[in-house]
């Protein structure tokens, strides 16, 4: 069978792959619609490594380390809907627009992901419509769904960041990221600076914009949501009892906020 024959035919995951897209609580009736893009570091088998050592893999450029326990956990704290995305962001990044360089990275920090060299048109629409796009239709079609019932909805955007980037030590022990929209990111700020313990980082150590993010800018602002994004240092949460911990905490601010959310935008 020749290659054209064969990209015609054949698809990126097959019998021994799992779908992309992780659900916890998808009849919620929490205003909190929680996403997580770099929940899990799976590969599609077809794929294999990528060339890519198991070391590398385990590294916060597979996966945002931590945040797949804190968002289980926060969903069923909050009685929350959870909608994640199992495949690793070095074989297509859910939180990046498809069209930017750093959508199917052929270097993460300083390493070379030699899989992803040279790859066909063929195989990069793969990645989009097998991966990225049911994770991003099923996030789109649970927002339908809640705004068509009149179902309040705030959308939590949850991540984990490096302790240490390109060799510069970050001091913040969480950040809320945002864009345009500033109401739920300034509460969460409020909040988090009343807990003493803790450096909070006001888009820190990201900014939300539109060339380099997705969910934020394409489920949240374009749809006219209350959002935020949330990172979380990978140190912190590492740990299930640190998961926990960082789970508890934001529930209970989170409970809090949506008390401050039904006063000013009818939140119940």
């Amino acid at each position: 069978m020749d290659q054209h024959t064969t990209e015609a035919t054949d698809q990126l995951l097959g019998a021994g792959d799992i779908p992309p897209v992780h659900e916890v609580n998808p009849q919620a009736t929490s205003p909190f619609l929680l996403t997580a893009d770099h929940y899990g570091r799976v590969l599609p088998r077809a794929l294999g490594d990528l060339g890519v050592t198991e070391a590398e893999m385990t590294r916060h450029i597979a996966w945002d380390i931590g945040i797949a326990g804190v968002a289980e956990r926060l969903a069923k704290l909050l009685d929350a809907h959870l909608i994640a995305q199992r495949y690793s962001r070095l074989v297509i990044d859910c939180n990046r627009p498809p069209e930017a360089v750093s959508s199917i990275p052929v270097i993460s920090e300083a390493t070379a992901i030699p899989g992803n060299e040279g790859i066909s048109e063929w195989e990069r629409e793969a990645r989009r419509s097998e991966i990225f796009e049911p994770y991003h239709d099923r996030i789109d079609a649970a927002i339908s769904r809640r705004l068509h019932a009149g179902q309040p909805t705030v959308l939590v955007s949850l991540h984990s960041f490096t302790p240490v980037y390109a060799g510069v030590a970050r001091p913040w022990h969480i950040g809320a990221l945002y864009n345009r929209d500033t109401v739920l990111p300034q509460l969460l700020l409020k909040h988090l600076r009343i807990e003493s313990d803790l450096v909070v980082g006001d888009n820190e150590p990201y900014a939300v914009n539109d060339l380099t993010d997705y969910t934020i800018p394409v489920h949240g602002e374009a749809r006219g949501l209350v959002n935020t994004g949330i990172e979380i240092r990978q140190d912190l949460i590492a740990d299930q009892s640190g998961q926990q911990q960082w789970a508890e905490r934001l529930a209970r601010i989170f409970a809090a906020i949506q008390t401050e959310l039904r006063a000013e935008l009818s939140v119940d």
